[in-house]
């Protein structure tokens, strides 16, 4: 009966510890992250794909993968990610290149370009023609390493407080203006600066800015700018699609695993999809809303205007090349894929309608 009960506790004892060590191994297998996103949570398609990302890591991997959304500004200030990651304070940020031109201007392209092309052409030079390598040669100096993470339709070009009949109406405006559209901006005699989504408002209430671009309808009337300035253009000359990152430290991706790398990259191939399509399928219920409800006068860019804006465009693009070679090899690249898949491009270029009224 000695025996018995011996041989009964030595059992329980070894469950006991074989269920201990079961327990420390599946802890030391699940991977915490944190990400920080550029964009508040309640921001309509910047913000809520960086929450849709984290719930589809955590779902595909059974809980083993956690990457923890943070809201702007939770950890390290918003537009200060390119340097935490690259030091390891944080993994990982949801954010734009874009938002890193203070250090490169040449990884605005990786964003969006003026007078760009549209999504199919534009993730077409970045996934397939080279594009995102010669992104990948500028972060792996800093220990970085990024994919694509989401991808939205095209902007308005602003919000005015009046009219603006020309764009030579623009000059000695202030403005709150993103990426190489600001320095065509600057040619018009635009004084700009880049603001955070949340600034960008108190700056147009105190007069900080007398104007500002900074999405689409869905997003810029979330953020108020329908109450302060009444007068919205169109079309987004300087951003007709634009595409954010998950900009990730490099010696934290190369630890994961090869199944959680798939499943980070999976995950954000979802998410660029889905929020292309729901970003454009948005806008028009938005718009009407903005007109009908709020009286904001819709205006449209003069063919003549948009010649301008382009002029400007391409006067940048000859300025900045011949002063910074990093830029004019990414120029020179993206130019040279546009020109060829021009004559698939332009063969299937097609106008709205073709009936006559």
């Amino acid at each position: 009966m000695l025996k018995s009960t011996l041989l009964i506790g030595f059992v329980g004892l070894s469950a006991l510890a074989l269920n201990a060590v079961s327990t420390d191994a599946n802890a030391q297998e699940k991977v915490r992250w944190k990400m920080q996103s550029a964009f508040g949570s309640q921001l309509p398609h910047l913000g809520p794909p960086g929450v849709r990302f984290s719930k589809n890591v955590e779902r595909l991997s059974g809980g083993k993968l956690e990457i923890k959304f943070y809201e702007p500004g939770a950890l390290i200030p918003p537009l200060e990610c390119f340097d935490a990651v690259s030091k390891g304070s944080i993994e990982s940020c949801w954010t734009t290149p874009g938002y890193h031109t203070g250090k490169y201007p040449a990884l605005a392209f990786f964003t969006t370009v003026p007078f760009g092309p549209p999504v199919g052409e534009f993730l077409g030079w970045k996934w397939f023609g080279g594009g995102n390598q010669l992104r990948d040669e500028i972060y792996a100096k800093h220990g970085l390493i990024a994919i694509d993470s989401s991808a939205i339709a095209p902007e308005t070009s602003g919000w005015f407080r009046r009219e603006v009949k020309s764009v030579e109406e623009l000059k000695g405006l202030k403005m709150r203006f993103f990426g190489l559209g600001a320095q065509v901006m600057q040619k018009l005699g635009v004084s700009t600066q880049l603001l955070a989504a949340a600034d960008i408002y108190p700056a147009l209430e105190r007069g900080v800015i007398d104007a500002t671009e900074f999405s689409m309808p869905t997003m810029d009337t979330k953020l108020g700018f329908h109450q302060i300035a009444k007068y919205n253009y169109f079309p987004g000359w300087h951003q007709q699609v634009s595409v954010g990152e998950l900009l990730m430290n490099k010696a934290a991706w190369d630890a994961l695993s090869d199944q959680n790398k798939a499943i980070i990259e999976i995950a954000l191939g979802e998410t660029i999809m889905r929020n292309y399509a729901e970003s454009d399928h948005a806008q028009f219920a938005a718009m009407a809303e903005m007109r009908d409800k709020y009286n904001v006068q819709v205006k449209r860019w003069s063919d003549q205007d948009l010649a301008t804006l382009e002029k400007a465009w391409l006067e940048v693009l000859t300025e900045e090349s011949a002063k910074d070679p990093l830029f004019k090899k990414v120029a020179d690249h993206y130019l040279d894929y546009r020109k060829k898949f021009a004559v698939w491009g332009a063969s299937q270029t097609m106008k709205a309608t073709y009936q006559k009224d």
